[in-house]
């Protein structure tokens, strides 16, 4: 019988944390608003129950920058799968609401956009680290609507929104590798205040 931690830390692992942030997403353009912030914490749920390996959770103190891309190139590819789903039999206003959401985050400009993913890595960093010493659920069920009320900007499920919007903007070309780098400089900010975590 497969080992189950290994199977999470494996490419199906990564490739399933993309698909739940991605279902999160989903109900968020479904729904919008305070209702759709909280369904999405289904996403991070799961990632975090499962073990499943998310860029905006492994970011936080990991210096290794080749199989933290590894973990987002996988994440990527789970959120499209749930973006062209959404695109293929979602509902009009999902659609638009994914555009509206795509628009917008354009519209903000890089300076904005890197403070608003940074933001956002800030508080899933928070919020997964809080889940670990804890256990408790009640982190990630206010911290997931708390960033997505904010304004924040997460990498992995914008992937769904853009795929979703099914538009093409040259501006994606700077847009998307700002809000990673956000995410990341975000996910830091616990070990810049408290330094790497003791390993036992």
């Amino acid at each position: 019988m497969a080992n189950p931690i290994a199977a999470m830390e494996s490419w199906r692992g990564r490739l399933l944390a993309g698909i739940l942030i991605g279902l999160g997403a989903g109900g968020y353009l479904a729904l919008g608003g305070i209702p759709g912030a909280v369904i999405f914490a289904f996403g991070l749920v799961g990632v975090v129950l499962s073990g499943a390996p998310l860029y905006t959770g492994r970011a936080g103190g990991n210096t290794r920058l080749g199989p933290l891309a590894g973990i987002l190139g996988l994440n990527i590819v789970g959120a499209a799968a749930i973006g062209l789903l959404v695109l293929a039999c979602g509902s009009e206003e999902s659609l638009a609401r994914a555009a509206t959401l795509v628009d917008g985050r354009i519209a903000q400009g890089p300076w904005r956009s890197l403070s608003r993913a940074a933001g956002c890595g800030l508080i899933i960093d928070l919020t997964v680290w809080l889940y670990r010493q804890s256990k408790s659920l009640i982190p990630v069920l206010f911290g997931v609507p708390l960033f997505i009320l904010c304004g924040f900007y997460h990498s992995i499920a914008d992937v769904t929104y853009l795929v979703a919007a099914a538009k093409w903007d040259p501006a994606l070309l700077w847009y998307y590798p700002v809000i990673v780098l956000g995410n990341y400089l975000g996910c830091n900010v616990r070990k810049l205040i408290f330094g790497k975590e003791k390993t036992t």
